[in-house]
């Protein structure tokens, strides 16, 4: 599937540079591919090989753009933290360098910030040669302590010297990270913006000489706190051309917690002195949209919605019950609570039948983060019947087909009993034992392979929990069935200790030999596996529900849900009810997990014509789409203008997605502008405009009316630049298809009814190596009636989306995709009443040789 490179004898002197600095091996193999291999980005930066992460360290410097980048010189998944260095001169065109400073015995080399010293403060240079400072976060192999270090460059950043009296800020945290250093002239000083991860809070520090930092001030907890908070950035910008008006932005990156899933980047506009950082939106406060409430909890009782199990206790309650944190968010002075008797008990509370009449549905939910898992069963299942090929109940791996095998040190002599030392709480498991390669921790690797058998049953169901590292993945853990030397299906773990039923329907190879191999290759975090109950049977075993949340039920079914964020505060949630107005339906309360964060919290359910936003929703996204974190700014850059990448990946998947031999590309740099939009300062993106190198030659397609079909345009390509003006008439969802063909695609679309943007990589191509990467990202963007401006550029394995209203309100949206290169097409389509598309897109050529 490689591409035939043009320019080869340029490809082959560029690999020996490369072989020179011990990024590649010249060998025929690598020099027919190099830069060119299957989803390849071919205008995005990606390093030769192995894993990147995190933009870091970024400055113009000499002519120069620096781009160094978390790196790991020595595989293609994380690890082994150092960083990596690449320059520019347009943003467009990439040279790798060597690696710039590398990680060592003693730490791993984290985010950081790099600045020109040009006084000489620090003494690492002279006057006449001022140095480049690295300021990053060491991280220490012993004792897992994350400092501030510095290394300094006098040779214009090309080798490093790390300093011998760092840290130079310590506060004894595991979690203090990714400093941004600038120099803020009316105080004359260095200032750092640093993150207090887990404590969601922005740390501002000064210091005379990088050297020696005073702690200013904090901000935050605010905006979304779903997860760790990391890579601040922190600037100014004029507002709307005027030097005059200038506002600050803090970006804050998060993990998990972002809009789409996983991993995400969120803004702040404001104000700072040099000490303190304050949002325009401190204190503002949220007021739902009005509509009829349905029941608040506040009669004292649970009047006619029923209870089943232990759970929601006699009825409502004021406040945390025995054992439970501090409850926060709650309207009025009661709610529904299932943490009584503790995690443990289990049970729903159900709303009498009613008829749906409104749009929406609003209420409040908190407690674990356990969603509704469709096709799922509720309560105690019992072992599906059959044929058991183990279920790891002696002292060996010995079963009623005989010895299993194992290699390796993560299995041990035989199967565990339960829980191991260091471990979470495993449950799930039945009888006494289970396959646990949490022997020596999460180091520990292997395989346990079974006597081979004969498939003479239509599933076979298990028990599995542990590692999410599929199969195909450098590091996997994973269950796999062999026949004829092939794995032919393969499950793997969500990074939980609970074990649940998993199945694979054997019906195309009856009759066939076959063998289970549990593989636990990965020695990072969740690296391994738990294992129990293997049995071929003709029933179909279906997953325990463990969920906690509510759900609306039409017809007995679950149409849609929402949870708590592992947390004891309650935030609004809503759920969408036109496509269901005149059905019965009703609210259930569930709490079916009986571990860690087993409760649910939920209050105020009111019937409403619009929706009510939760705290994430709420916030300013830098991008609604799931693949654009760490964010950050170039330092000195030419005419003051501030140019934004970000790591076009996500935390939920990202070691997995299907590319090889590097893993991880960076956004294409954007412009970063404020205006006034509607009364309101917001963010303004754009790519640079050195894109426009890269064009071909432009393709235009005027106005296109499309009524209720797909409709190809007369573009093709697997690297464009488009610009397409889309005014969706009367159609429900209209937009265009990018790198469509032999039935993949992907959407970009607008909402009529939602009122959104939408990018749906559902149908992109190869979506199977992670259940988190297939889905469709949303983003509000009121039309009005009016017409929606789209820029969108398109690689070989990415979509990325600027988006805008006739007000000037702008969203974008960022995806990876990796679909087959020959799905080059681009569609015009319309659902339910007719939009007219118009085009002009740009083929854009390739910045590799």
């Amino acid at each position: 599937m490689s591409r035939t490179l043009r320019l080869r004898r340029g490809l082959l002197a560029a690999l020996a540079v490369l072989s020179g600095l011990g990024l590649v091996a010249a060998s025929p193999a690598v020099a027919d591919t190099l830069y060119h291999e299957p989803y390849r980005p071919q205008f995005h930066f990606t390093p030769a090989q192995n894993w990147m992460n995190d933009p870091n360290g970024l400055i113009h410097y000499k002519g120069k753009y620096h781009l160094f980048f978390q790196y790991n010189p020595s595989g293609n998944t994380w690890g082994n933290m150092s960083w990596g260095h690449a320059v520019s001169t347009d943003l467009v065109h990439w040279k790798q360098l060597p690696l710039a400073i590398p990680q060592d015995d003693s730490e791993m080399v984290f985010s950081g910030s790099v600045v020109l010293d040009r006084t000489n403060t620090t003494g690492f240079g002279t006057a006449k040669n001022p140095p480049l400072v690295a300021v990053y976060t060491s991280a220490q192999k012993a004792s897992g302590k994350q400092q501030q270090a510095l290394a300094y460059s006098t040779d214009d950043g090309t080798t490093w010297t790390k300093y011998d009296g760092n840290p130079v800020l310590d506060i004894g945290s595991d979690d203090f990270r990714d400093p941004k250093v600038f120099w803020y002239a009316p105080t004359q000083s260095w200032l750092m913006a640093v993150a207090l991860a887990d404590q969601h809070r922005i740390s501002f520090y000064s210091s005379s000489d990088l050297k020696h930092w005073t702690h200013q001030s904090d901000f935050g907890p605010a905006g979304a706190t779903g997860g760790v908070w990391e890579c601040p950035d922190l600037f100014p910008l004029p507002v709307d051309g005027d030097t005059k008006k200038t506002k600050w932005v803090l970006a804050v990156n998060l993990n998990p917690g972002g809009i789409a899933g996983g991993s995400g980047a969120q803004y702040f506009v404001g104000d700072f002195d040099g000490e303190k950082f304050t949002s325009d939106d401190s204190g503002a406060t949220y007021t739902p949209p009005s509509g009829t409430l349905t029941q608040d909890f506040e009669s004292g009782s649970f009047g006619d919605w029923k209870a089943t199990g232990d759970a929601f206790g006699g009825g409502p309650v004021t406040g945390a019950v025995d054992g439970q944190s501090a409850v926060t968010g709650f309207e009025g002075e009661a709610f529904a609570d299932s943490f009584h008797g503790g995690d443990a008990s289990t049970g729903t509370l159900t709303s009498p039948e009613f008829t749906v009449t409104g749009n929406y549905i609003n209420f409040k939910v908190g407690g674990g983060n356990h969603p509704h898992r469709p096709g799922s069963a509720p309560g105690d299942q019992p072992a599906p019947t059959g044929e058991i090929l183990a279920d790891f109940e002696g002292s060996t791996y010995s079963g009623p087909i005989g010895d299993w095998t194992t290699t390796g040190d993560a299995f041990g002599a035989g199967p565990a009993q339960g829980t191991l030392p260091g471990q979470q709480q495993v449950t799930g498991y039945l009888g006494k034992g289970l396959v646990n390669t949490f022997l020596d921790g999460d180091a520990g690797t292997g395989t346990l392979t079974s006597p081979a058998f004969t498939i003479d049953k239509r599933y076979l169901d298990f028990l599995i929990g542990g590692g999410n590292h599929p199969t195909g993945s450098d590091t996997p853990t994973a269950v796999e069935l062999v026949v004829d030397g092939k794995v032919v299906r393969s499950a793997t773990g969500s990074n939980g200790e609970a074990l649940n039923w998993a199945s694979w329907d054997l019906s195309d190879l009856q009759g066939k030999q076959a063998q289970i191999k549990v593989v636990d290759a990965a020695s990072g975090g969740w690296g391994h596996l738990n294992l129990d109950q293997v049995v071929l049977s003709d029933t179909q075993a279906k997953p325990l529900s463990v969920e906690t949340g509510v759900n609306l039920l039409v017809d007995g079914e679950v149409v849609q849900s929402a949870t708590g964020a592992d947390s004891e505060n309650l935030d609004w949630a809503s759920f969408n009810t036109m496509a269901y107005k005149g059905k019965k339906a009703r609210i259930q309360i569930v709490d079916a997990d009986p571990g860690g964060w087993g409760h649910v919290l939920a209050d105020q359910f009111t019937t409403a014509d619009k929706p009510a936003l939760n705290t994430t929703q709420r916030a300013h996204w830098l991008d609604y789409g799931a693949d654009f974190y760490a964010a950050n700014t170039w330092t000195d850059a030419p005419g003051g203008r501030r140019v934004m990448t970000a790591w076009m990946n996500n935390w939920n998947y990202g070691q997995a997605i299907p590319t090889s031999p590097w893993r991880s590309a960076d956004t294409f740099p954007r412009r970063l502008s404020l205006k006034t939009v509607n009364g309101r300062v917001r963010l303004i993106q754009e790519p640079v405009a050195e894109l426009t190198a890269l064009r071909g030659a432009r393709t235009r397609v005027p106005g296109t009316r499309v009524s209720n079909t797909t409709t190809p345009l007369q573009v093709q390509g697997g690297s464009l630049e488009l610009q397409a003006d889309l005014t969706p008439g009367t159609a429900g969802r209209s937009g265009l298809d990018v790198r469509s063909g032999g039935g993949q695609h992907t959407l970009i679309g607008y909402d009529a009814a939602t009122g959104e943007v939408y990018l749906d990589r559902t149908a992109s191509g190869a979506t199977g190596f992670d259940p988190a990467f297939a889905g469709v990202q949303r983003a509000p963007l009121e039309l009005g009636g009016g017409r929606l401006s789209l820029h969108v550029l398109v690689d070989a394995s990415s979509v990325e989306v600027y988006a805008q209203n006739a007000s000037g309100e702008q969203v974008t949206l960022t995806d990876q995709i990796f679909p087959d290169p020959s799905s080059t097409g681009v569609d015009a389509f319309a659902e339910g009443g007719t939009a007219t598309v118009g085009i002009q897109a740009w083929q854009l050529k390739s910045i590799w040789p």
